[in-house]
């Protein structure tokens, strides 16, 4: 039998000897990638790609008639879609958008964890979207992105822990490798994707509530915060911190009972979130 400290060991191993098996982005979002890196691409060829994947077709366009991106008229097709998302946003977002497909599961255990994972995602997602528009320069379909892959880390975990059932007997030694190393698995994941490295810095330094920049907010930031606000009025540990304690929130302002979900952006959080659930 594999206790969770041998688990943890042999996990530690695997990274650190590049022996770990990664995930792989699916086919449609690695094709979306390269169509979109060639210069003289038209928004009905991006179009043609997302295309050969209905339900990421059905959701990419909800996502295009959300708040964020809404126009005058309602969007009714992929082309349409792409062409008022623009190539890169509509880059950033389909790779979002396919982490669902990869949050799948065996066991009943994990299953749970992933389901919770992906719905926590796309809540943080949708706030980091809206702090990014009301209170920074930033990109907001990178704060959106840098929301729906902060957890990505705790995947190769729950894929391993799926063949070890004494592990999965242990919940609470589970979610605790989870907690400890899933930040570090995040970061060598997005590098692996060969994600912007301000992006793979939000899987990396998420979790720690005491790191300061400087000056400038950027997208652990935002992420940090809108991970705090997902908490407020639940029994979780983190619903409890005083905001005015965080460096990320004092820098954007969000010091004492600030509450984001109460401002002017909740009905935009909701409906983005919809959007991004499917």
């Amino acid at each position: 039998m594999v206790s969770a400290d041998e688990f943890y060991s042999q996990l530690l191993k695997d990274i650190q000897t590049n022996q770990l098996v990664l995930p792989t982005l699916p086919e449609v979002a690695l094709r979306v990638r390269d169509t979109v890196e060639n210069e003289d691409v038209s928004a009905k060829e991006v179009a043609s790609v997302i295309s050969t994947d209905a339900a990421l077709s059905a959701r990419l366009i909800q996502v295009a008639n959300s708040p964020m991106y809404r126009g005058s008229k309602q969007i009714e097709d992929i082309q349409t879609a792409v062409a008022r998302l623009g190539f890169t946003t509509t880059r950033d977002i389909v790779t979002g958008l396919v982490m669902q497909q990869m949050f799948q599961a065996t066991s009943e255990v994990t299953d749970k964890r992933l389901r919770h994972i992906w719905e926590h995602s796309t809540q943080v997602a949708s706030i980091s979207q809206v702090l990014c528009s009301q209170f920074t320069r930033l990109k907001k379909d990178h704060a959106l992105l840098a929301g729906l892959v902060h957890d990505i880390g705790a995947l190769p975990i729950l894929v391993a822990a799926e063949d070890m059932p004494e592990l999965l007997e242990d919940e609470a030694a589970l979610d605790k490798l989870i907690k400890e190393l899933h930040p570090r698995l995040g970061k060598i994941i997005l590098e692996s994707w060969h994600f912007l490295p301000e992006i793979s810095a939000v899987a990396a330094e998420h979790e720690d509530l005491n790191r300061n920049s400087g000056d400038e907010i950027d997208y652990v930031d935002l992420v940090q915060v809108a991970n705090l606000q997902s908490y407020i009025g639940s029994d979780n540990p983190l619903a409890k911190i005083d905001f005015d304690s965080v460096p990320a929130c004092v820098k954007l302002g969000l010091g004492g009972d600030v509450n984001v979900i109460d401002m002017d952006g909740f009905e935009e959080i909701e409906d983005i979130q919809k959007s991004l659930m499917g």
